[in-house]
């Protein structure tokens, strides 16, 4: 048997070390090997979210450390669902919600019914189409904020071109009824790549079998569309609304770089308010309590919609 390295580390390995290996269960190691991954996220997720518990029946400020730490239980969760800015501030959010989601969805299953029909060019204009979700955010946001600006932006002489509007005439970012849109048009164009993958992925799982046995029974294209398509690719849909719901209700990044929030209060959504509750107004147990009530939220329609989901995958 030749000398290679494993065997001259086998050789070194001291005798008591390797019968007490040798004796431990399949399990047993198992756990060895799994037990630094559980350490380290219990230190990274569970623990902080157990602290931000704790913080929320608080009056704890983080800029102010040395002051007596008051409980007062439950103070801070109904300050949070009886002031209007936080209702404001979800206002925006479920606003923002709906219109990406909706244009996403919409958007991201026409270009990936439109793709799945084999043409020539059809993995380069996959690849030119995915190429915004590649973006980080920030890149994102200091691009179109420079694309909305009204004297020099191309999306203003886009926009008055098509219209005839003056181009200098409106902001989409300094204005109150057209800044929400702005931030819809950004995201839409981000991440209808996102859906458009997953319905592309639910329409290739389609045995073409299925048409092919539809056609024999000549039911027409549309007949087609609406009883083998819709039914087979609604679980690939409710799979994209889920991912974009979560990720759309702590958008944070792109607003701060478009509208920081403004004009005003306009698109403060949910995440921005509690930053500045955190981290300007430094209410640190108010923001805690905030903090809880979103993931109690989010968690229990996530929890809510997974199980309708597994019903239509199971029908």
């Amino acid at each position: 048997m030749s000398d290679t390295p494993i065997m001259r580390l086998a050789k070194a390995t001291p005798p008591g070390i390797g019968r007490r290996v040798g004796g431990l269960s399949d399990r047993a190691i198992a756990w060895i090997f799994v037990a630094p991954s559980i350490a380290l996220l219990l230190a990274v997720n569970i623990f902080p979210l157990i602290w931000t518990i704790r913080l929320s029946f608080t009056n704890f400020r983080v800029n102010r450390p040395n002051r007596d730490v008051e409980w007062i239980g439950l103070e801070n969760y109904r300050d949070i669902l009886t002031d209007s800015d936080t209702w404001l501030s979800t206002q925006a959010t479920a606003h923002f919600l709906f219109w990406t989601i909706a244009l996403q969805v919409l958007i991201g299953f026409t270009m990936a019914y439109l793709i799945n029909k084999k043409f020539r060019g059809n993995d380069m204009w996959t690849t030119i189409i995915v190429f915004p979700m590649m973006l980080s955010p920030a890149v994102v946001g200091n691009f179109w904020t420079f694309l909305y600006q009204p004297q020099i932006g191309l999306f203003n002489y886009v926009v008055g071109f098509l219209t005839g509007a003056d181009p200098s005439s409106f902001s989409m970012i300094g204005d109150v009824a057209l800044a929400p849109w702005a931030i819809i048009i950004v995201d839409t164009w981000m991440w209808t790549p996102f859906v458009m993958l997953i319905c592309l992925a639910g329409l290739r799982s389609i045995p073409d079998s299925i048409y092919e046995a539809a056609e024999c029974d000549r039911a027409s294209k549309w007949r087609q569309f609406w009883t083998i398509t819709i039914p087979m690719i609604l679980p690939f849909l409710m799979l994209a609304v889920l991912f974009r719901g979560i990720e759309n209700f702590k958008m944070f990044d792109l607003v701060v770089q478009l509208t920081g929030g403004g004009p005003g209060s306009t698109t403060e959504v949910t995440s921005i308010n509690l930053k500045r509750e955190a981290f300007e107004r430094w209410r640190t147990g108010y923001a805690s309590a905030y903090a809880v009530i979103l993931f109690v939220t989010v968690f229990g329609l996530a929890s809510i919609y997974v199980k309708a989901l597994n019903k239509v995958k199971d029908r």
